[in-house]
Protein backbone atom coordinates (compact mmCIF):
# COMPACT_ATOMS: atom_id res chain seq x y z
CA UNK A 1 0.00 0.00 0.00
CA UNK A 2 1.20 3.43 -0.86
CA UNK A 3 0.57 6.36 1.38
CA UNK A 4 -0.01 9.72 -0.24
CA UNK A 5 1.81 12.74 1.09
CA UNK A 6 -0.29 15.49 2.57
CA UNK A 7 0.08 18.60 0.46
CA UNK A 8 -1.33 20.90 3.11
CA UNK A 9 -4.79 22.27 3.63
CA UNK A 10 -7.40 21.59 0.98
CA UNK A 11 -9.28 24.49 -0.58
CA UNK A 12 -11.58 25.95 2.05
CA UNK A 13 -8.97 25.57 4.81
CA UNK A 14 -9.59 21.95 5.91
CA UNK A 15 -6.72 19.47 5.71
CA UNK A 16 -7.48 16.55 3.41
CA UNK A 17 -8.80 13.69 5.52
CA UNK A 18 -8.78 10.09 4.31
CA UNK A 19 -12.14 8.46 3.78
CA UNK A 20 -13.32 6.00 6.40
CA UNK A 21 -12.65 3.13 4.01
CA UNK A 22 -9.08 4.36 3.44
CA UNK A 23 -8.57 4.59 7.20
CA UNK A 24 -9.91 1.04 7.62
CA UNK A 25 -7.56 -0.26 4.91
CA UNK A 26 -4.66 1.47 6.65
CA UNK A 27 -5.73 -0.11 9.97
CA UNK A 28 -5.96 -3.56 8.38
CA UNK A 29 -2.41 -3.07 7.15
CA UNK A 30 -1.27 -3.09 10.78
CA UNK A 31 -2.80 -6.51 11.55
CA UNK A 32 -0.42 -9.35 10.76
CA UNK A 33 -0.96 -13.05 10.37
CA UNK A 34 1.15 -14.50 13.20
CA UNK A 35 2.51 -17.31 11.01
CA UNK A 36 3.30 -15.21 7.92
CA UNK A 37 5.12 -11.87 8.31
CA UNK A 38 2.63 -10.00 6.11
CA UNK A 39 -0.49 -7.96 6.91
CA UNK A 40 -3.82 -9.68 6.48
CA UNK A 41 -4.77 -7.04 3.90
CA UNK A 42 -1.72 -7.79 1.72
CA UNK A 43 -2.30 -11.53 2.19
CA UNK A 44 -5.69 -11.12 0.55
CA UNK A 45 -7.62 -12.25 3.62
CA UNK A 46 -9.95 -9.24 3.39
CA UNK A 47 -12.69 -9.92 0.85
CA UNK A 48 -14.92 -6.88 1.38
CA UNK A 49 -15.12 -3.64 3.36
CA UNK A 50 -18.42 -1.78 3.68
CA UNK A 51 -18.61 1.59 5.40
CA UNK A 52 -21.34 4.18 5.72
CA UNK A 53 -21.59 7.83 6.70
CA UNK A 54 -22.65 6.90 10.24
CA UNK A 55 -19.32 5.17 10.94
CA UNK A 56 -20.50 1.58 10.65
CA UNK A 57 -17.95 -0.86 9.22
CA UNK A 58 -18.61 -4.41 8.02
CA UNK A 59 -15.64 -6.53 6.99
CA UNK A 60 -15.79 -9.89 5.24
CA UNK A 61 -12.57 -11.79 5.80
CA UNK A 62 -11.24 -15.30 5.57
CA UNK A 63 -8.25 -17.18 6.94
CA UNK A 64 -5.60 -19.16 5.11
CA UNK A 65 -7.28 -22.36 6.33
CA UNK A 66 -10.36 -23.32 8.37
CA UNK A 67 -7.92 -25.07 10.72
CA UNK A 68 -5.91 -21.85 11.20
CA UNK A 69 -4.78 -21.63 14.83
CA UNK A 70 -5.85 -17.95 15.05
CA UNK A 71 -9.41 -18.57 13.84
CA UNK A 72 -10.68 -17.65 17.31
CA UNK A 73 -8.51 -14.58 17.90
CA UNK A 74 -7.78 -12.88 14.57
CA UNK A 75 -11.33 -11.63 13.82
CA UNK A 76 -11.41 -10.09 17.32
CA UNK A 77 -8.05 -8.42 16.72
CA UNK A 78 -9.40 -6.97 13.46
CA UNK A 79 -12.51 -5.72 15.26
CA UNK A 80 -10.55 -4.02 18.04
CA UNK A 81 -8.04 -2.46 15.62
CA UNK A 82 -10.78 -1.00 13.42
CA UNK A 83 -12.88 0.10 16.41
CA UNK A 84 -9.98 2.33 17.50
CA UNK A 85 -10.10 4.35 14.26
CA UNK A 86 -11.47 7.87 14.64
CA UNK A 87 -14.95 8.05 13.15
CA UNK A 88 -15.78 4.34 13.53
CA UNK A 89 -18.99 3.80 15.47
CA UNK A 90 -19.42 0.03 15.06
CA UNK A 91 -17.51 -2.88 13.53
CA UNK A 92 -18.76 -6.26 12.44
CA UNK A 93 -16.31 -8.88 11.17
CA UNK A 94 -17.81 -11.74 9.18
CA UNK A 95 -15.58 -14.79 8.76
CA UNK A 96 -16.29 -16.40 5.37
CA UNK A 97 -14.87 -19.48 3.67
CA UNK A 98 -16.20 -19.06 0.16
CA UNK A 99 -14.31 -18.54 -2.02
CA UNK A 100 -11.47 -20.35 -0.30
CA UNK A 101 -8.26 -18.36 0.16
CA UNK A 102 -5.35 -19.17 -2.15
CA UNK A 103 -1.91 -17.65 -2.68
CA UNK A 104 -3.23 -15.94 -5.83
CA UNK A 105 -5.13 -13.54 -3.55
CA UNK A 106 -1.85 -12.19 -2.13
CA UNK A 107 -0.56 -8.84 -3.32
CA UNK A 108 2.66 -8.78 -5.31
CA UNK A 109 4.41 -7.21 -2.31
CA UNK A 110 3.22 -10.04 -0.06
CA UNK A 111 4.43 -12.67 -2.52
CA UNK A 112 7.83 -10.99 -2.66
CA UNK A 113 8.00 -10.78 1.16
CA UNK A 114 7.23 -14.49 1.43
CA UNK A 115 9.65 -15.45 -1.34
CA UNK A 116 6.98 -16.70 -3.74
CA UNK A 117 8.28 -14.64 -6.70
Amino acid sequence: MEESQDSGPAPGGDAAKPSLEEAVIHGLGTVYDPEIPVSIYELGLIYDIDTNDEGDVVIAMTLTSPACPVAESLPGEVESTISAIDGVKSVKVNLVWDPPWSMEKMSEAARLECGFM
